[in-house]
């Protein structure tokens, strides 16, 4: 009866099966399924789906790089803003080796939108707007239906 029992060989090697002894789970979705895509990944998706509608049109387009930022940055000591002046994109120009760039700030424009739809429309605009900026044109001029619902 004094026989000890040796204590079980738990690693710390990769579970195996969850604490009820059925196996992990696994994804939820197929990685191709729109599903399986993070937030950002989809809105990423929106921008690039825009940046391609725009660029038939201006091919010059493909020399400037557009990227999704979380949020946008201060830009120094005790400079903040409001409910009305967060920018949902900017601009950077051109500078020596480095290309024009174009930047659309996820976070402020998840937060104005509800759906999807709305999300891609202002997507669109946001992307149209810094555009005709960084080409010295006006919206209607980079895009005829700009400002159409």
């Amino acid at each position: 009866m004094d026989t000890p029992v040796p204590p079980s060989a738990a690693g710390p090697g990769p579970r195996r099966r969850d604490r009820h002894g059925r196996g992990m789970r696994g994804p939820i979705a197929p990685p191709q399924v729109p599903l399986a895509a993070s937030r950002a990944e989809a809105f990423a998706d929106l921008v690039q789906d825009s940046v391609e509608r725009l660029e038939r049109r201006w091919p010059q387009l493909a020399e400037i790089d557009f990227l999704v930022l979380e949020v946008p940055r201060l830009g120094g000591a005790g400079e903040g803003w409001n409910d009305e002046s967060v920018p949902l994109g900017g601009t950077i120009a051109a500078r020596e080796g480095q290309p024009a760039r174009v930047v659309i700030y996820r976070r402020p424009v998840e937060i104005r939108t509800k759906g999807r739809d709305e999300r891609a429309a202002l997507v669109h605009e946001i992307v149209v707007e810094q555009v005709a900026e960084l080409l010295g044109l006006t919206p209607e001029t980079v895009d005829p239906r700009y400002g159409e619902d």
